[in-house]
C-alpha cells in the first residue's frame, strides 16, 4: 500500500512563481517579436532592368518644341463654279493636267442661254436704234431752231439797214417822221423775234440731255443684259483661269449642273504650305511667325508658322506652316508629313528625358536610382517641356538617375530594386 508524500507548501508556492515569470516573460517576447514584426518595411520588389527606362538628370540648353502631322496643300487653289446651268458635254482635260488661264477643262451646254442670247441682243439693238432715231428727230428740231435764229438775225440785219437809210432820208426832209417811226418798230420787233428764237434754241438744247437720258440708260441696261447672258454662254467653255495643275472634276457627261455648282479644281503645285494638326493641349503657346521645321519624308525644309485655327477639332488645333527655301523633291499637294514647331529656346536649365506621365508645372513623384541599384520615390516638381525633354525645377541633381518609364504597378512600395542589365 503505497503512501502519500507530503509536499512542502513553500516548494511548490515557488514553483508556481516561477512558472508565472517564465510564462510573463514568454508573453512579453511574443509581443516583442509581432511589435518588429509589424514594423518590418515590406521587401522591395524587384524591377527587371529591360523593363524599366530610366534617364539622367543634366543641364544644359531646353528648346521647346511642338509636334503634329499633317498634309502639304498648295497656297493658291481655286473651285471653278458653273456661272449658269447646263449640261456637261464633253471634259477636255483630266486631273494632273497642267492648264494655263486660257485652258478648257470642260464644255457644257444650255440652249435656252442660247436664245436668251439673242432676245437680249434684239432688245439691245431695238433700243439702240430706237435711240439713234430720237437723237436724229432732236437734231432735225434743233437745226429747224437754229435756221430760225438765223432768220430772225437775218431780218434784224435788213430791218437795221432799213432803218438807217429811212433816217437819213429824214434828215434830208425826204422822209417822214411817222414813217421812220414805223422803220424803227420794225427793227425793235425783228430784235424781239431774234430774241424768242434764241430762247427757244436754248430751251431745246437744254431738254434735249433729258430727253435721250432715259433711252440711253436703257440701251446701257440692255446692253449689260446681253454682255451677261454673252459672258454666260461663253461661259459653257470652262476655263483654268490660272497657271497650275487641275486636281478635281467633279462631274461626269451627260450630268446637269447648276449655277454655283464646283465643276473644276485647279492648284498652283509650285506654292505649297504644311497644315498641321497639333494637339489642342499643346498648342497654348504656339504663336503667328514661329520657327517650324517640316518633314516631308523625302526631305526637311524650313518654314514659319503662318495661321493658327481659332477653333479646335477632334482634339487638334491646325496651324499652317509657310514653306520656306527650295521643296524638297517629290514634294506634292496632299503629301503626308510631320511637322514640328520650335516654342522657345532656354538656355543652362537643369532637365531630364520627359518621363511619360508627366505634365509642364507639375508635381510627380520619381524613382531616384541609387549607386546599389535602390530606387527610392522622390517628389519632383517639373516645369515647362519640350517634346523628348522637360525642365526640373525642385527634387533632383544634376547627375541623378531616375526612372522615367511608367510604374504605376509599384505606387504600393517607395523603394524597388532596378535588376541587372
Amino acid at each position: 500500500m503505497a503512501m502519500d508524500v507530503k509536499r512542502d507548501p513553500v516548494i511548490l508556492k515557488r514553483k508556481k512563481q516561477r512558472q508565472a515569470m517564465m510564462a510573463g516573460v514568454g508573453v512579453v517576447v511574443l509581443i516583442g517579436i509581432s511589435w518588429v514584426v509589424m514594423n518590418l518595411e515590406p521587401a522591395a520588389p524587384t524591377v527587371d532592368a529591360n523593363a524599366a527606362w530610366t534617364g539622367k538628370v543634366v543641364r544644359g540648353p531646353l528648346v521647346r518644341e511642338v509636334k503634329g502631322s499633317g498634309t502639304l496643300v498648295p497656297e493658291d487653289i481655286r473651285w471653278i463654279t458653273a456661272t449658269t446651268q447646263g449640261r456637261v458635254e464633253r471634259i477636255v482635260l483630266q486631273a494632273g493636267s497642267r492648264v494655263t488661264p486660257d485652258s478648257v477643262i470642260l464644255e457644257l451646254s444650255n440652249p435656252d442661254l442660247r436664245q436668251a442670247v439673242t432676245a437680249a441682243e434684239l432688245q439691245w439693238r431695238s433700243a439702240e436704234a430706237a435711240l439713234l432715231n430720237r437723237k436724229a428727230q432732236l437734231s432735225t428740231e434743233r437745226l429747224q431752231l437754229e435756221t430760225a435764229v438765223a432768220n430772225a438775225q437775218s431780218d434784224v440785219e435788213q430791218q437795221e439797214l432799213q432803218y438807217a437809210a429811212d433816217l437819213e432820208l429824214n434828215k434830208q426832209g425826204l422822209f417822214a417822221a411817222l414813217q421812220l417811226k414805223q422803220s424803227e418798230a420794225r427793227v425793235q420787233r425783228a430784235k424781239n423775234g431774234l430774241a424768242l428764237e434764241q430762247k427757244r434754241l436754248a430751251l431745246n438744247r437744254e431738254s434735249e440731255v433729258s430727253q435721250i437720258a432715259p433711252q440711253e440708260a436703257d440701251v446701257t441696261r440692255l446692253r449689260n443684259a446681253y454682255d451677261l447672258q454673252s459672258r454666260n454662254l461663253s461661259d459653257l467653255r470652262v476655263r483654268a483661269g490660272m497657271h497650275g495643275v487641275l486636281q478635281v472634276v467633279p462631274v461626269e457627261v451627260g450630268q446637269q449642273v447648276g449655277g454655283g455648282t464646283n465643276i473644276a479644281r485647279v492648284a498652283d503645285p509650285s506654292r505649297l504650305k504644311a497644315e498641321i494638326r497639333v494637339s489642342e493641349t499643346q498648342t497654348r503657346d504656339v504663336r503667328v511667325g514661329q520657327s517650324a521645321v517640316v518633314d516631308t519624308r523625302n526631305g526637311i525644309v524650313k518654314g514659319v508658322v503662318a495661321r493658327i485655327d481659332p477653333a479646335a477639332q477632334n482634339g487638334t488645333v491646325g496651324v499652317d506652316v509657310t514653306l520656306l527655301g527650295e521643296l524638297p523633291p517629290g514634294a506634292r499637294p496632299d503629301l503626308s508629313v510631320d511637322g514640328t514647331i520650335e516654342l522657345e529656346r532656354l538656355d543652362n536649365v537643369l532637365k531630364v528625358q520627359r518621363p511619360s506621365f508627366s505634365q509642364d508645372n507639375a508635381t510627380i513623384s520619381l524613382y531616384r536610382v541609387g549607386a546599389d541599384g535602390m530606387a527610392v520615390r522622390t517628389r519632383v516638381t517639373l516645369g515647362r517641356s519640350s517634346v523628348a525633354e522637360v525642365e526640373v525645377v525642385e527634387g533632383l541633381n544634376e547627375g541623378d538617375e531616375v526612372v522615367l518609364s511608367d510604374m504605376s504597378a509599384f505606387d504600393a512600395f517607395d523603394r524597388v530594386r532596378i535588376g541587372r542589365r
